[in-house]
C-alpha cells in the first residue's frame, strides 16, 4: 500500500447503516489519502472486494428492508446513533455520508464537522413513487433542509449528468461533483452456457432467458414483466426469471399462479457464490426504472449487467441516465414501460437475431471499462482538488 501524504494527516468518518461493496471501495480508496478512517455501519456485506484491516468499523443497528413501521424505526435509531457517536467519539473527524438511511446528510445541519456526502438517490424527489406530491409538507420541508444542508456540505457527489441536473434544484450546479460508481464485478468473464450450474439447476435448456434480478419493491415496476410475459405465453423459445425479495413480490407470485404462466420462474436472491452464476444466464438483462424517480436514481445494476456482459433492456423513460447510455455506448435498448407492444417486439426479435445480440454483447464489456473500481479512488481525488472549495 502507497504511504499515506503527509499533507492530508486527516480523519474521516464514512457512514452508511447498510454498507456494500461500493461503501468498501469509498473506504478503502479514502483509507490511502487519510490518517484513518472508520465506516459506521449497521452491516458490511462483503462482495469481492474486502475492507482493508486499518480501517475501523462501529457498529450501529441494522438496516430492516420491511415492514415499514420497522423500516422507519430502523432509520430512526441509527440517525441517533450517528449523531451521538459524531458528536462525541468522532468530534473532530471529516464525515462522508453515502446512503442510508436516506435522510441521514442532513445531520450536517446540526454538526460541526466538515461534512460531504455521496447522493445517489435524491429525496425527497424519490418519494412521488408513492403518490407524494410536491406540494406535500413532507415534501417541502425535506426540500427547504436540503437546500440548507447542501449549502452547508463541503462536497457533493452525484453519480450521473441527469442527477445533477434534478439536484440543480437545492444547489448550485458547479458545486456538485459528477463521478459514476461501479461493477460489483471486476474483470469477470460471463460464465460460457455449457459451464453455468445455475443454468442446469433451473433446468433452462436452450431456452432465451429474459432476467430481473433484484428487490421487488415499490419503486420497480416488476409487474410490466408480467405483462410482457403474458403476450409471449405461447412462445416456448423465451423464459422470464425474476429472482429477488421485497414487498411486491407475493403479488406478483400470485399473478404468476394465477394466469398459469409457465414461462415465467420466481426465484429468491442468489447466494453471493452463485450471484455471478445467475448474472450470466440472462441473455438479456432487465432494469426497471419508474418514470417519477428516473432522473433522481440510476440502479447499479446496469453496471453490474455490463459488466459481465449482457445486453440489457432498460424500462425507464427517454430523459432518464439508462436512456442516454443506452444510446451512448450500444449495450442496451431502452424503452419506456408506456410502450409494452414495443418491448415485446423488440424481444421477439433479438430471440431471433443471435448476431445482434453478440455486438451488444461487445458493447457491453466495452462500456464497463468506464465503471470500473478506478472510479472510487477517483472520488477520493475529487474530494482533495481545490479547485472544488465551496
Amino acid at each position: 500500500m502507497n504511504p499515506k501524504p503527509l499533507a492530508t494527516i486527516r480523519r474521516l468518518v464514512i457512514v452508511n447503516q447498510a454498507a456494500n461493496y461500493l461503501t468498501i471501495g469509498f473506504a478503502n480508496a479514502f483509507n490511502r489519502r487519510f490518517e484513518s478512517v472508520t465506516l459506521i455501519a449497521g452491516s458490511v456485506h462483503v462482495q469481492g472486494e474486502s475492507l482493508a484491516p486499518d480501517i475501523k468499523v462501529r457498529h450501529i443497528n441494522r438496516w430492516h428492508e420491511r415492514p415499514a413501521l420497522r423500516k422507519a424505526v430502523s432509520f430512526a435509531g441509527a440517525l441517533a446513533r450517528m449523531w451521538w457517536l459524531l458528536m462525541t467519539r468522532y468530534r473532530g473527524h471529516e464525515v462522508l455520508f453515502v446512503s442510508v438511511p436516506p435522510m441521514g446528510y442532513l445531520l450536517n445541519l446540526v454538526l460541526p464537522h466538515r461534512f460531504s456526502m455521496v447522493i445517489w438517490d435524491i429525496y425527497p424527489d424519490t418519494l412521488k413513487i408513492t403518490g407524494m406530491r410536491d406540494s406535500h409538507p413532507l415534501y417541502r420541508a425535506w426540500a427547504w433542509l436540503n437546500r440548507r444542508s447542501f449549502r452547508k456540505a463541503h462536497r457533493i457527489f452525484t453519480i450521473s449528468e441527469v442527477m445533477a441536473d434534478a439536484l440543480a434544484v437545492y444547489v448550485r450546479r458547479e458545486r456538485l461533483l459528477i463521478q459514476p460508481i461501479w461493477a460489483m464485478f471486476q474483470g469477470g468473464e460471463r460464465i460460457a452456457r455449457e459451464e453455468n450450474p445455475f443454468l442446469r439447476d433451473q433446468a433452462v435448456g436452450g431456452r432465451f432467458v429474459v432476467q430481473y434480478s433484484g428487490n421487488i419493491g415499490v419503486t420497480h415496476n416488476v409487474e410490466l414483466l408480467i405483462d410482457v410475459a403474458e403476450r409471449l405465453k405461447g412462445d416456448t423459445r423465451i423464459l422470464f426469471q425474476i429472482i429477488g425479495r421485497g414487498p411486491r413480490e407475493p403479488a406478483i407470485r400470485r399473478r404468476v399462479e394465477q394466469a398459469g404462466l409457465a414461462n415465467v420462474q420466481m426465484l429468491p436472491f442468489q447466494s453471493d457464490d452463485m450471484f455471478p452464476y445467475s448474472l450470466s444466464a440472462a441473455d438479456l438483462g432487465v432494469v426497471v426504472l419508474d418514470a417519477r424517480v428516473a432522473q433522481g436514481s440510476v440502479p447499479s445494476k446496469a453496471y453490474n449487467l455490463m459488466s459481465m456482459g449482457v445486453p440489457s433492456l432498460y424500462v425507464a423513460p427517454p430523459e432518464s441516465q439508462l436512456a442516454r447510455d443506452a444510446e451512448r455506448f450500444g449495450h442496451a435498448r431502452c424503452i419506456d414501460a408506456a410502450n409494452i407492444d414495443e418491448i415485446v417486439r423488440w424481444i421477439e426479435h433479438l430471440a431471433s437475431r443471435p448476431p445482434e445480440l453478440d455486438q451488444m454483447a461487445e458493447n457491453a464489456r466495452a462500456a464497463a471499462a468506464r465503471f470500473s473500481r478506478a472510479n472510487a479512488d477517483r472520488f477520493a481525488d475529487l474530494y482533495f482538488e481545490p479547485d472544488h472549495e465551496p
